[in-house]
């Protein structure tokens, strides 16, 4: 008897499709094993589709190998000589009558990986095993189909993308949070006879590419020494960064809206399975709350404006964990999620910053207090994207970046502004703590691979 060698998400679409497919060979790891002396039961999947198929095998049809069978374990790798039925009144559309199974890969007896519900805590400190867990299976699959969706966004809007370096000798945020580069010796700095870091943004670096090609981005990882144990920070991320020409605040803004709503619809379309385990076990309010930004307006409104809300509901009675609100101060989350739920129930832009509190590169106001730059506001989370007008103007830039003794070893972005400039814009979004916001996760270092955080790596 011939069978056809077939991966799981072929074998899905084939059955939804009423195509012909009978005897198959499938090869993968078993989830569960269950049997109750006659007939077992395994639940198979192969890691081409969310969805498990389950493999029915039969004491009376296999005979002597059944006692083999029903001794398979958890995780064991395998391979699967089996029939399709059609099974349209349960739940799966279909299963596999086993004809024969091998087993490719033995599982020992301390496989931590068992049929019960394991705490993601548990789960972080086997990172190379958790892909097999239920959460996690979904999971990385959905940050594949996000970063897909960046790239499909620009790529379609005629982005060019830019590979900004890992290595740099600027500090673009200019906080002084970074890890250094060096080698053994004597002279750390030998090799590149300077101090140099690891980048925690390639928005510098990608500014001068808008400049010859309009629209680009730059998608891929970067670096922040700040030694913080929350659920939102991690030493090493990935930062999404478009960079403009000829586009001021609004132009921004709009484009951040537009992505957004992309990648949103892009993975609900591409990942019902993954999206609607999500929207069961981890968050019962996601799929209300990703539609609610999808059919929403975003609204705008100033940072003062902000503030004076703010001042306005302390007044009244409302209850912050920082009620000390003034104009001048860096918003908390619960300020901006005030915002956001109770004000607008809408996705909101706050813009018009201090500009003490926002980045050099950051195009001044009229009013010589605030610059150009928003931060785009979602119900139940807070700040999910940065962005700003750049600024352009070359005297501006270079006494802003006097005042903060950032000029050293930046002529180069300063020539950006006399030989050509223009205006233009741009934006950062934190892929981590997109895909965080897309799939309901808590803390950052579920949604990470291999995460970095601060007192700890074990990989």
């Amino acid at each position: 008897m011939e069978y056809l060698k077939i991966d799981n998400d072929i074998l899905f679409k084939k059955v939804q499709n009423h195509e012909d497919v009978t005897n198959v060979l499938l090869n993968g790891w078993v989830r569960t094993n269950r049997d109750n002396g006659s007939i077992g039961f395994i639940e198979f999947n192969d890691g081409t589709y969310f969805l498990n198929i389950q493999l029915v095998y039969a004491a009376d049809h296999l005979n002597d190998k059944y006692n083999m069978l029903k001794a398979i374990k958890t995780g064991e790798a395998i391979s699967v000589k089996g029939k399709v039925v059609l099974t349209p009144e349960n739940k799966q559309p279909f299963e596999i009558h086993v004809d024969d199974i091998n087993i490719l890969g033995e599982v020992s007896d301390d496989y931590p990986l068992q049929k019960k519900r394991h705490s993601f805590e548990f789960l972080r400190d086997i990172a190379h095993l958790r892909p097999r867990a239920n959460t996690f299976y979904a999971l990385y699959r959905v940050r594949s189909i996000l970063s897909m969706a960046i790239h499909e966004f620009f790529q379609s809007h005629n982005f060019v993308y830019v590979h900004t370096p890992i290595i740099t000798a600027n500090d673009c945020e200019g906080a002084g949070q970074v890890f250094d580069v060096v080698t053994k010796g004597k002279d750390p700095n030998a090799f590149f006879k300077k101090a140099v870091n690891l980048t925690v943004s390639g928005q510098l670096h990608v500014e001068p590419f808008a400049l010859s090609y309009k629209k680009v981005y730059t998608f891929g990882p970067t670096f922040r020494a700040e030694n913080s144990n929350t659920t939102r920070h991690a030493a090493e991320f990935w930062m999404i960064e478009p960079e403009i020409a000829f586009a001021d605040l609004h132009d921004d803004m709009n484009l951040i809206e537009e992505c957004i709503k992309f990648c949103i619809k892009y993975v609900m379309d591409k990942c019902p399975n993954e999206m609607n385990f999500f929207n069961i076990m981890i968050d019962k309010t996601l799929f209300e709350r990703l539609n609610h930004v999808l059919n929403s307006e975003f609204k705008i409104i100033t940072y003062t404006a902000a503030i004076d809300l703010l001042t306005k509901a302390v007044k009244e009675g409302h209850k912050f964990e920082n009620s000390d609100i003034k104009w001048g101060m860096d918003l908390q989350s619960e300020h901006e999620r005030y915002i956001t739920e109770q004000v607008f129930n809408a996705p909101t832009f706050l813009i018009d910053y201090p500009k003490e509190i926002k980045a050099f590169y950051m195009r001044l106001n009229d009013d010589g207090k605030t610059v150009a730059a928003c931060d785009l506001l979602v119900p139940y989370v807070g700040e999910l994207v940065g962005g700003s007008q750049r600024e352009e103007r070359y005297d501006y830039l270079k006494n802003r970046m006097d005042e903060l003794n950032l000029s050293e070893g930046l002529q180069w972005y300063l020539d950006t502004r006399k030989f050509g400039g223009c205006k233009h814009a741009g934006f950062g979004i934190g892929f981590d703590r997109l895909l965080m916001y897309l799939t309901g996760m808590n803390n950052i270092r579920d949604v990470q691979p291999y995460p970095r955080t601060a007192n700890s790596i074990k990989y």
